[in-house]
């Protein structure tokens, strides 16, 4: 059944304007936290490897979450599986603030970070897997601008939070208010969402006469699938190093005060945001693999730039670093949902092999950060952009798109 023509173009829309709100609410909840870590780190005493290694309780809770967060997406549909994350992510919002303010304990914090990703993680699936149905519905790209309203919730989430350390205001004052905004947008934003029938297809393969249904292989044995997934991990590891570490860095590497961190963790979401605006009109012109193969290496030049310039070149660097890291999470996203039919499976796949980024990134940037200096540690970056050049090719678009588009080009 074509869905596409089951649905006018209001409906659509209004799904649209629904996921760019889930979207900017997930990063406003994300970054509410993020935007605080310095604060948290200084308030429990933690080096950097224990900062490093309490941070991985999320990684762990988005982990647990992830590899069942397509199935459970295609049965109860993308709107209550993200109502579900929504309950966990707030709820461990609170567990990491009352750890903070209250009991002063690494370990509580630690398992409310597990909440956070567990939420998280559900949320994360399910929106994309939202986003991509409407992007194919609408049949143009418009992931990249659904990661730009969580990159924009995120940025406004971290001037606020820039605000509130400045302010020395408690994280449970903080989290409560961003809990009980993104709540009740939340909900209202969710009556708008597609059809659980229309956002995963449920075709299956059947047997060469036609009548046996034939139970597709497993998504993790797709070489295309784990390909996209690399690029992903690295895209991930790029931007989930820059939300951890970059204040850390600034205040510690370049010796300035937690709200210039805080700054600088501002504008490399703002850069980010950018690059996910203009990146959807060179996605449709130029293709993913070459913007991807131009975005990477601008990621890596930006984070060279924040460990060795000075201030003000390292404050540019977080920009360059920003729309490098802007469009390889989103395109990634977009490949693995080609096939509606195939969505479901392979988004889950593709995000567990992403969110391992957020796994090993915190430890091991806090290890080599105890080690090196945590500015150092981020030489890291570039090293797995480096070796993500070799598989971006995976995500190429089908045949039928990539020809049309060169169809375009020419007229």
């Amino acid at each position: 059944m074509n869905h596409s023509t089951t649905l006018d173009r209001t409906r659509v829309a209004a799904a649209r304007n629904a996921v760019f709100i889930v979207f900017a609410l997930a990063g406003v909840t994300f970054a509410s936290f993020a935007s605080r870590i310095a604060d948290s780190k200084a308030e429990l005493g933690l080096t950097a490897g224990e900062l490093g290694l309490t941070l991985f309780a999320a990684s762990a809770g988005s982990l647990t979450a992830l590899p069942s967060a397509g199935r459970v997406a295609g049965r109860i549909g993308a709107a209550r599986t993200i109502v579900v994350g929504m309950v966990l992510g707030f709820a461990g919002l609170l567990l990491v603030a009352f750890a903070v303010d209250v009991l002063q304990s690494r370990w509580v914090m630690a398992a409310g970070l597990y909440l956070v990703g567990m939420g998280v993680g559900l949320w994360d699936v399910a929106m994309n897997l939202e986003g991509a149905a409407v992007e194919r519905l609408l049949g143009k790209t418009v992931m990249p601008h659904f990661h730009a309203a969580f990159s924009g919730g995120t940025v406004l989430s971290a001037l606020i939070g820039a605000g509130m350390s400045w302010g020395s205001v408690p994280l449970l004052v903080h989290f409560l208010i961003a809990i009980v905004v993104s709540a009740a947008l939340g909900v209202w934003a969710l009556r708008s969402f597609l059809p659980r029938e229309v956002e995963v297809s449920d075709e299956e393969s059947v047997s060469e006469d036609g009548t046996t249904p034939v139970k597709p292989k497993s998504a993790w044995l797709e070489p295309r699938t784990l390909m996209i997934g690399l690029v992903v991990l690295a895209a991930a590891f790029t931007e989930g190093t820059a939300n951890d570490w970059i204040a850390v860095g600034f205040v510690e590497g370049h010796d300035l005060p937690a709200w210039a961190g805080v700054l600088a963790f501002a504008s490399f979401l703002s850069f980010m945001t950018v690059g996910r605006l203009v990146g959807t009109r060179l996605l449709d012109q130029y293709g993913r693999v070459p913007v991807l193969q131009v975005t990477f290496a601008m990621a890596a030049i930006g984070s060279l730039m924040v460990i060795f310039g000075n201030v003000w070149v390292a404050y540019l660097g977080t920009a360059v670093w920003g729309v490098g890291a802007s469009l390889g999470f989103p395109v990634g996203m977009s490949a693995s949902a080609d096939d509606p039919a195939r969505a479901a499976a392979r988004m889950s796949v593709v995000a567990t092999i992403g969110y391992t980024a957020f796994i090993a990134g915190p430890p091991m940037l806090g290890f080599l950060g105890d080690h090196f200096t945590v500015l150092k540690a981020l030489m890291a970056v570039t090293v797995m952009v480096a070796a993500a050049m070799l598989v971006i090719p995976a995500t190429r678009e089908p045949q039928a798109a990539a020809v049309e588009r060169e169809a375009a080009t020419r007229s």
